[in-house]
């Protein structure tokens, strides 16, 4: 199956890790939005809003690396581990999904996007969406090795896409105890690890230069 997708971006790092814990294969086709590469007239017919990550398999197309991730899990995942099939600990895993989405990753975007522009994160109103949405990551893993349940599953791949973003930004976890040790942990067990932090280092050199490049504008 064709992946498009950056090594860098929070979203494709996503379904790479929830690839490798499924032992599924993707066809990794790096678009290079930076040369407008996701407007050519192929790619909009595979994907009219022109995103990554995009995902087609066999001739069907999706993107949005969330519902890429359950996609994968619900195919071709071997049992129901990663993505639960009970009502109550999905609606929990969906949760903890549309959380990363809405507030946790939307935080960082708010705050540390304008980077790219200016080469100055955002103002304290983000700062604080940041702060609140670690407090509530810090509730939600009071007592718990996992975001969601009792084993891995795609809620903590993709909150760990995130957090390890901010990491890279210089995030300091150490205000919230039980993120820094559920992301210690996440890292040992989530497979796909490695390229994530690979791709990590690829999109820190990116904001580095973006942020001199603003310096000298």
């Amino acid at each position: 199956m064709d992946f498009y997708y950056l090594p860098g971006g929070s979203g494709c790092r996503t379904v790479i890790m929830t690839a490798k814990a499924l032992g599924v294969e993707l066809n990794k086709k790096l678009l290079n939005t930076m040369a407008g590469e996701q407007l050519t007239p192929e790619f909009i017919k595979i994907n009219p809003q022109h995103t990554i990550p995009t995902l087609v398999d066999n001739g069907f197309a999706i993107w949005e690396s969330r519902a890429i991730a359950t996609y994968l899990v619900e195919k071709y995942g071997k049992d129901d581990s990663l993505y639960p099939k009970d009502p109550q600990q999905r609606a929990v895993v969906n949760q903890r999904l549309y959380f990363d989405l809405s507030s946790l990753y939307d935080a960082f975007a708010k705050y540390y996007y304008p980077i790219f522009r200016t080469g100055k994160p955002g103002d304290a109103e983000a700062w604080k969406k940041v702060e609140t949405s670690f407090e509530f990551l810090n509730t939600f893993l009071e007592g718990q090795t996992y975001v969601a349940g009792s084993q891995l599953t795609v809620a903590d791949i993709a909150i760990l896409s995130t957090v390890s973003t901010f990491d890279i930004a210089e995030f300091d976890l150490k205000k919230y105890p039980n993120v820094a040790k559920w992301y210690a942990n996440a890292q040992k067990v989530t497979p796909g690890w490695e390229e994530n932090w690979e791709g990590l280092q690829q999109l820190k050199k990116m904001i580095e230069d973006m942020k001199a490049k603003a310096k000298e504008n």
